[in-house]
């Protein structure tokens, strides 16, 4: 029997850890938590108010802790390696109560990357565990739990079965619902933009209308086109002014959770939940063939941006060996996003710098490797010097009628040679050309064009967008943003319509009672008081008693009144159009587990659902009589079938388009690229690039 235990959280991690540490190690996962608090009841002694929380071994975990007391019993010394944060700190204190180790001694093993140096260095200095941190987690997890534990039920009573309410949760719900308002509340306004063509011999190029008599102006309205219109003379403009400037950008910082799940969204179409579970992955460990399984990213719950000087002068190896030492970057201190970051980690960024995307992805999944790209290529950008834009903006006059002409050429790519962040309206950046103009020289007005346009309502919410509000607003931590946007979808409280965050009738009448009688969960100074003093908590600045006792008989005040002034709240069911084939009632939508479907009204005497179709106005290419239909499948993935399943198998992950293919009559499909989307035939080799 080796001589030491390793408790980590997870099998994959075991495996890695395990190749690091060798023979006088057994390493053996936990499965995360072993204890919580219980979910039949409260668990916290809230009535006399010292919130002594009862925790007991989770469901289905006796096994495990089963082998994990054989194992310690075996061994001469238990280390605990869970993650490097207050749930893994938590974790650890809950195993070290399980198995009868003292908390005070060297149990407590951490590293913020799964490397053999960093795995190595971690066990030459074991700690005890830190309270601290443990009570930073506990005080969340009891607040969280007399919150929802206290108005879930209440709302079960009052409006409908199955609800929830949450501090942060709740938060962004009314986040999308404020956003849902004003842009119902918007109203347009007017304004109109001149776009004109110029030339200079064989020289071509574009400038927008700017003002008159030497100031800016802004057209409101068609009279003020015209009254610029009135005052030109002829098509021969006069070059005012040239200016020419050298402008330099600076690289991006290292990712952190927030800015990866943003950036995910925008680049790789990853919801939030996606990129931390692939993140996970490439943390724990990646089966590299010969070298073994290899943690290839540092851990990804941070909000602090610092590298290590390790990593730094490795960045900056790579990046004189490979596009030269002009590229490299001067040091800079590491900032953060987030105010109240914490810096206990650093940035999400690969382990080992020389194993670049290319030199692993034979053995990464698909999205594994897109992830991993994200994170490397952004950790490399960050090391890298600036770019620098040559800049150009010119003033044409006619009669005291301003167009100006704005140009860029970029002259040193710098980071930009290796990353570009995206944007959320997905517009990238391109060179604008402009003729080396002069002061004084003349040039031609080939065309005006007018255009009116009015002014749009802000955006609705993108997970990143969402993501990066509540960051900025100091709400959620980086653990909690992708299980926060998971638990309102799951609820019914919003729904993602094109990728945008829509309330649902259901989410605006549980903000609505939430707003009337719990007006502080929903306040968003109250939130982030509450995640500072969690952070104070775990810096062992506050105590953790104090600091629940002072919200709690406030809500314990406001929760009596709830429970006997709230009215009881009827959702109607929303009238589908159609009529039950079998029972010949009304058809309504529900809303389930896998998002809205159909069913009969009359339930439960006629138990008939159906899946919502969409027609797409194709004949089905199989049995020639059905349509086809757009269908969603269980992960909410979009697919086309023939509505007359299960009698028609047809099935397409693609678009079928509605015309055969003219070379061999089979079915054509809209493929989607990078490029906009062609139409290709699934049978021969016929393609239609997009317009």
């Amino acid at each position: 029997m080796a001589d030491y235990l390793v408790i980590v959280e997870s099998p994959a991690k075991a495996k890695t850890i395990s190749k690091y540490l060798g023979k006088k190690y057994t390493v053996k996962a936990s499965m995360g938590h072993v204890r919580d608090l219980p979910k039949s009841q409260m668990g916290v002694d809230a009535e006399n108010y010292d919130y002594d929380p009862k925790y007991i071994t989770i469901r289905g975990k006796g096994p495990v802790l089963k082998e994990l007391k054989a194992a310690a019993k075996k061994a001469k010394k238990v280390y605990l390696a869970a993650d490097p944060d207050r749930e893994g700190e938590a974790i650890a204190w809950h195993l070290a109560y399980s198995l009868n180790i003292d908390p005070e001694s060297n149990c407590r093993v951490v590293f913020n990357e799964i490397t053999k140096t960093a795995i190595k260095e971690a066990f030459k200095e074991p700690r005890k565990i830190n309270m601290d941190l443990v009570d930073a987690q506990q005080a969340r997890r009891i607040l969280d739990r007399l919150v929802g534990y206290n108005i879930s039920p209440l709302l079960w009573k009052k409006v409908k079965k199955g609800l929830s309410a949450g501090r942060v949760q709740s938060i962004a719900v009314k986040m999308i619902i404020d956003r849902e308002k004003e842009i119902q509340a918007f109203v347009p306004e007017e304004y109109w933009s001149i776009d004109g063509s110029f030339f200079r011999g064989r020289d071509a190029f574009e400038a927008k209308f700017y003002g008159m008599n030497g100031e800016k102006k802004e057209l409101r309205s068609k009279e003020d086109v015209d009254e610029v219109r009135s005052k030109m003379s002829g098509d021969t403009f006069t070059i005012k002014n040239v200016t020419k400037k050298e402008r330099k950008r600076n690289p991006v910082q290292p990712f952190t959770t927030s800015s990866l799940q943003q950036e995910a969204a925008r680049k790789l179409n990853f919801r939030a939940k996606k990129t931390m579970m692939i993140a996970q992955q490439l943390y724990e460990g990646v089966d590299l063939g010969k070298e073994g399984t290899i943690g290839l990213i540092t851990y990804m719950r941070t909000d602090s941006t610092r590298v290590s000087n390790t990593a730094k002068q490795d960045a900056k190896a790579y990046i004189e060996e490979h596009y030269g030492k002009e590229y490299i970057g001067q040091d800079k201190k590491a900032s953060s996003q987030n105010a109240n970051a914490q810096d206990a980690h650093e940035a999400v960024r690969p382990t080992t710098i020389p194993k670049d995307p290319k030199s692993v992805k034979s053995h990464l999944s698909r999205d594994q490797y897109r992830l991993y790209k994200l994170i490397w290529e952004r950790l490399m950008a960050s090391q890298m010097a600036p770019a620098v834009m040559d800049t150009m903006s010119v003033d044409l006059d006619n009669n005291g009628v301003t167009f100006r002409a704005n140009g860029s050429k970029m002259k040193f790519a710098g980071f930009m040679k290796v990353y570009i962040e995206g944007s959320d309206d997905g517009k990238k950046e391109k060179d604008t050309f402009l003729p080396d103009l002069k002061e004084g020289e003349t040039v031609e007005q080939e065309e005006l064009t007018e255009n009116q346009h009015f002014t749009q309502p802000p955006p609705r919410y993108t997970e990143a967008r969402l993501v990066r509000t509540m960051e900025e607003m100091g709400i959620g931590r980086p653990s909690t943003y992708a299980p926060t946007l998971d638990t309102i979808q799951r609820r019914n409280y919003v729904a993602l319509e094109e990728k945008r965050f829509v309330p649902t009738e259901l989410g605006e009448i549980v903000l609505e009672l939430m707003v009337e009688f719990f007006p502080e969960i929903l306040d968003v100074e109250f939130t982030a008081k509450m995640e500072n003093d969690l952070d104070y908590i775990e810096e062992g600045r506050q105590n953790w008693i104090e600091i629940i006792d002072e919200f709690y008989k406030e809500f314990e005040k406001r929760l009596k009144v709830a429970e006997e002034e709230m009215e009881e709240v009827e959702i109607r069911d929303e009238p589908a159009g159609e009529d039950c084939e079998k029972c010949g009632h009304p058809m309504v939508y529900k809303m389930g587990r896998y998002g809205k479907f159909m069913a009969c009204s009359n339930f439960p005497e006629c138990r008939n659902t159906k899946a919502i179709m969409k027609e797409i106005g194709v004949t089905c290419p199989k049995c020639k009589e059905g349509n086809v239909v757009e269908r969603k499948s269980k992960k909410q993935r979009k697919f086309y079938g023939c509505d007359r399943y299960p009698e028609c198998d047809f099935i397409s992950w693609d678009k079928p388009v509605s015309r055969p293919c003219p070379k061999c009559d089979a079915l054509l499909v809209e493929k989607k690229t990078k490029k906009g989307i062609h139409v290709q035939c699934t049978q021969c080799d016929y393609k239609e690039e997009p317009n």
